[in-house]
């Protein structure tokens, strides 16, 4: 493909479109590992290339389970996408984390157990290293964005993924305070680790539509709860993407787009033609 689309969005729960792109194309894309959860939707804003997913699919028809992670961020990389804003829903598990704020977090938690986690194995291994998963660069540049806007955003925090797709038990919300989680939510995982196998920075706005089910005095969450609090953000949501995209020096070298240096380990004469077929746009730079 000739265009390169240096910034990648994936709306989650509440963000299945982006009005303000313009020269708006709609892009079916087929991947080694089938289909992303939609077509892609390209344009520009402010005169950077933007591609825009829906994680959920068009009218939200996927469950967190069910999402094709590795064709969504393969098929993103197809693109050129170099960085990543990731738009999700959470819940709160601190009292000073409130519905309406935001959460640029800075540590993940996987507490998924049904998702294929790698585009590694079948013949090749590769282990890539995680100690900040969320593209430090990214994240100051995505606070520095919502800065400019009236939205409570705080810094830092765990976001622990569960597999849902219900919502938590009294006693699993207390357990993973009593962790030290910060927000939870369905969707962050896998996707993050395949972005950085994939070599892409990620970053993820995390909307706070509730105190999950941990805290006495407020309403347990719900859909209609989280729907609400979405609608109500997606103003500063897209202000806030507008304002990064002004700011991103698309020439910004950064270690993520390194990460698979000296992670690989499979003797590159013992890789299938398949996989290297397969995995060309992430390995070739290694082989």
């Amino acid at each position: 493909m000739n265009e390169q689309f240096h910034l990648g969005i994936i709306g989650g729960s509440g963000l299945y479109d982006f009005p303000s792109l313009s020269g708006k194309e709609t892009r079916d894309i087929e991947t080694p590992f089938g289909k992303p959860s939609s077509p892609i939707v390209t344009g520009s804003i402010k005169g950077r290339n933007i591609a825009f997913l829906a994680r959920h699919g068009i009218g939200h028809i996927i469950s967190p389970s069910e999402i094709n992670y590795r064709a969504n961020i393969y098929a993103l990389k197809m693109l050129g996408v170099t960085q990543i804003v990731s738009v999700s829903a959470c819940g709160s598990l601190r009292e000073d984390y409130a519905p309406g704020q935001i959460v640029i977090p800075d540590q993940i938690f996987d507490h998924t157990h049904q998702r294929v986690r790698s585009f590694f194995g079948e013949g090749i291994v590769a282990h890539i290293s995680a100690p900040s998963p969320f593209c430090p660069r990214l994240s100051q540049k995505l606070s520095f964005a919502f800065s400019k806007t009236d939205a409570v955003v705080h810094n830092g925090g765990t976001y622990i993924t569960i597999e849902g797709p219900r919502f938590s038990t009294v006693a699993e919300s207390n357990v993973y305070r009593s962790w030290g989680m910060s927000i939870i939510g369905m969707t962050a995982c896998p996707e993050i680790f395949l972005a950085k196998e994939a070599e892409i920075c990620y970053v993820t706005m995390a909307h706070v539509t509730d105190y999950d089910v941990w805290h006495h005095s407020e309403e347990h969450v719900s859909v209609e709860m989280v729907i609400r609090t979405l609608q109500q953000n997606t103003t500063s949501a897209q202000k806030a993407i507008a304002n990064l995209i002004e700011d991103l020096d698309l020439d910004d070298e950064c270690e993520c787009h390194n990460c698979l240096k000296d992670s690989i380990m499979t003797r590159p004469d013992l890789i299938s033609n398949k996989t290297k077929q397969n995995l060309g746009l992430i390995i070739n730079k290694y082989l």
